[in-house]
């Protein structure tokens, strides 16, 4: 997918049960997950007015928002039958892993429906993302 600020929406929503520093975590994973990904999503780099570079930064807002596990869950299946939807699950499971050579181990081994999970980064065309996500608060 190619990301068009203008035809596009992206937002993070993170369980709302999950502690502040794994709610971190999870959205940077996403956020790294986006950049690698997502086509044009991250700006090129910019100049200060003394030379200093600042690397690209995402071309839109990216709200990180609150909900319950079970609406990650429906997030994921509603993103898994709409192909104008990019989505980025990220679960518990990935979290408990210290290597990524554990997670690929482990995520192989388990059935989607016993992977827990505790946010989704949602890409895709902006009324769509907006009727997904518009009522969730704001993380804080």
């Amino acid at each position: 997918m190619d990301f068009d600020a203008n035809n596009h929406r992206c937002t993070i929503v993170i369980d709302q049960q999950l502690p502040a520093g794994l709610a971190m975590n999870a959205a940077s994973v996403i956020g790294i997950s986006f950049g690698k990904l997502i086509g044009n999503l991250v700006g090129p780099d910019q100049l200060s007015q003394d030379g200093i570079n600042y690397p690209g930064v995402i071309y839109a807002p990216l709200p990180v928002l609150l909900a319950s596990g079970n609406y990650l869950r429906e997030l994921q299946q509603i993103s898994a039958a709409d192909n104008e939807i990019f989505a980025m699950p990220f679960s518990a499971l990935a979290q408990s892993c210290k290597t990524y050579n554990e997670y690929g181990e482990r995520i192989a081994n388990t059935h989607s429906n016993h992977i827990e999970l505790v946010a989704m980064g949602l890409i895709g065309p902006k009324k769509k993302i907006t009727r997904l996500t518009g009522n969730l608060k704001l993380y804080r």
